[in-house]
């Protein structure tokens, strides 16, 4: 064999030594099940659910509604109207007894504490947590004596089958719904969480019948073991409804966002042609950090929302992807997705006590306006960028990749070492060729 095959193949073998070594991990489950009927909603709250166990770092977490059967089951016969996945600490011995443990913020109230949510876009908005990063979970240092981690799903939905007005039942029109308002309601509330509870019913064409069913939010998750080298991330939710005082520079969430309200209401615009409701805020980072992933949560009639950093400058767009079929995740009307945002690790720096404005746009062209729309903003960040690549003939690789920077080094020395004895042994070959040709070659 040629002796430069020899160097190829070394070469190559040097880089498949150095490639990913974490083992990612896939498990999809089933939510408890629900029933629906034409009109009725479900928004319970399951405690316990099936999830990995362990010191894990989440990758991603994936779900859509779905029979009995596991045929995916079309926004237009059921509407998600969203889905939470929050953790909570339990006691082992006292069933009463339990911790939520909430995201980084900067939401403080009973709201928003969640580590993922979405709703009808859930199917085509990306949820993967980025190489070297992950959402660390299961940590035993962090679970008090006597305590484990559990996880709670919150999942609203509401079947429009039939329905006289199915944007207003998914929008929770009051009107539309056998709800009274009572004094905990605004007089001036005309839809929303409020009035689409669980258990209610949303208005039925006269005489259209339909089964009830049992349907489930299947999920999967995807993560690894644990290790040193994982950047952990931490989760911010933002809300453009959110008119907490604030406490710049602080490097706490505390005191922070205690005015999110979660919904609001856009009015419908009298004027002719193209009409857009903006609304914005102004929300403080309590911590320093790298920002790692981005995405909105809106509903019908969204049109986008944008993150903006000091000066301007645009941390995250993330605009809705509008369906234009019947199928399962293309349903005609329905917001299937929403873009998301993935800056190169460690370029986008984010400090403490910076002033974000988060800004949320919805179409208000209709005649009537929408009702409990939201405009939520998740961001990831993570405190430490990844150190830049070692470079091995010319050949970039992640020092990530392995299991430590001095594993690294030493293999990067090897790989150097068996390079130059194939090089050595190349020139030694072709020396003992032309000596055994009674050719010598003349060095200069």
């Amino acid at each position: 064999m040629d002796p430069r095959c020899y160097l190829l193949l070394l070469v190559i073998a040097s880089g498949a030594v150095l490639g990913n070594g974490y083992n990612l991990k896939s498990a999809t489950f089933l939510s408890p099940g629900f029933v629906l009927g034409p009109g009725s909603v479900e928004n319970r709250f399951y405690t316990s659910i099936d999830f990995p166990t362990g010191h894990i770092g989440i990758k991603s977490f994936d779900a859509e509604v779905v029979d009995e059967a596991g045929n995916s089951i079309p926004l237009h016969e059921t509407y998600l109207h969203h889905w939470v996945l929050a953790r909570y600490q339990a006691s082992k011995s006292n069933n009463r007894s339990h911790t939520v443990v909430r995201n980084s913020g900067i939401c403080q109230g009973d709201t928003l504490g969640q580590y993922y949510g979405l709703g009808s876009e859930t199917r085509k908005t990306p949820t993967q947590v980025p190489d070297p990063y992950g959402i660390e979970v299961g940590n035993p240092a962090e679970i008090p004596q006597g305590y484990e981690e559990k996880w709670l799903l919150n999942i609203h939905a509401i079947d429009t089958r039939g329905v006289v007005d199915r944007l207003g039942c998914t929008e929770c029109l009051c009107e539309l719904y056998n709800v009274t308002k009572d004094e905990s309601l605004r007089s001036d509330y005309k839809g929303g969480l409020h009035c689409c509870v669980d258990h209610t019913q949303c208005r039925v064409k006269e005489g259209f019948q339909a089964v009830r069913r049992s349907l489930y939010l299947r999920y999967t998750v995807k993560w690894v073991d644990w290790d040193s080298e994982i950047l952990p991330v931490k989760i911010f939710i933002f809300d453009v409804t959110d008119t907490g005082e604030r406490q710049v520079g602080s490097s706490t969430a505390e005191g922070q966002g205690n005015g999110c309200k979660v919904e609001y209401d856009v009015e419908p615009c009298n004027a002719h042609g193209w009409c857009v409701d903006v609304k914005r805020t102004n929300v403080v980072l309590p911590t320093t950090g790298y920002v790692v992933y981005g995405v909105a949560h809106q509903h019908t009639g969204g049109i986008g929302s944008t993150l903006y950093g000091k000066d301007g400058q645009v941390v995250c767009n993330s605009v809705p992807m509008y369906g234009t079929g019947d199928e399962p995740g293309n349903e005609a009307g329905y917001i299937v997705g929403m873009s998301t945002c993935y800056p190169e690790p460690g370029s986008l720096k984010l400090t403490a006590g910076e002033e974000l404005v988060l800004e949320s746009n919805y179409s208000s062209t209709n005649t009537r306006g929408h009702t409990g729309v939201m405009g939520l903003f998740y961001l990831m960040v993570a405190d430490q960028a990844p150190p830049p690549p070692i470079s091995l003939l010319h050949h970039s690789v992640s020092v990530f990749d392995g299991s430590s920077e001095w594993t690294w080094t030493i293999l990067s020395l090897l790989g150097l070492a068996v390079v130059a004895v194939a090089v050595g042994f190349s020139i030694w070959l072709k020396k003992r060729r032309e000596t055994e040709d009674g050719y010598h070659v003349i060095m200069a």
